[in-house]
C-alpha cells in the first residue's frame, strides 16, 4: 500500500520559518511528480508548489514566491517545503501529495495527483 505522511508542521509567529517534510513509500518515488497544497477554513484547496520527478524544475504559487522552497531527495523516498517569512494568510493544512508522470511533468491541479497524505497543521500567528 502507498502511504504519504507529513510532518513538520506546528505553531510559529509571523516572520518565522517552518521547514516540513513528506515521505512516501509504497512506491517508486522518482517515478512521482510531488506537489504540496494547502488549505485553509472557508477556502478552497490550493497549489502552493511543486516539483518534477528529478527536482530540476519546479512551480509556486505567487502568494509565496520568495519565502517558500521546495525540494526533494529521491534516494531518502522525501519531499521539502521550506517555508520562511511566514504570514498569517499562510495558515492551513498542509498535504503532500504524489502523481505519477513523465521525466518533465509538474503541475499544481489537485485532480493530477494520484496519492495524498492526511496533511499537517500550520498555523501562524500575528
Amino acid at each position: 500500500q502507498v502511504q504519504v505522511v507529513e510532518s513538520g508542521g506546528g505553531m510559529v509567529q509571523a516572520g518565522g520559518s517552518l521547514r516540513l517534510s513528506c515521505t512516501a513509500s509504497g512506491l517508486t518515488f522518482d517515478d512521482y511528480a510531488m506537489g504540496w497544497f494547502r488549505q485553509a477554513p472557508g477556502k478552497e484547496r490550493e497549489g502552493v508548489s511543486c516539483i518534477n520527478r528529478s527536482g530540476g524544475s519546479t512551480s509556486y504559487a505567487d502568494s509565496v514566491k520568495g519565502r517558500f522552497t521546495i525540494s526533494r531527495d529521491n534516494a531518502k523516498n522525501t519531499l521539502y517545503l521550506q517555508m520562511n517569512n511566514l504570514k498569517p494568510e499562510d495558515t492551513a493544512v498542509y498535504s503532500c501529495a504524489a502523481a505519477r508522470s513523465s521525466y518533465w511533468w509538474y503541475g499544481l491541479r489537485p485532480s493530477d495527483y494520484n496519492y495524498w497524505g492526511q496533511g499537517t497543521q500550520v498555523t501562524v500567528s500575528s
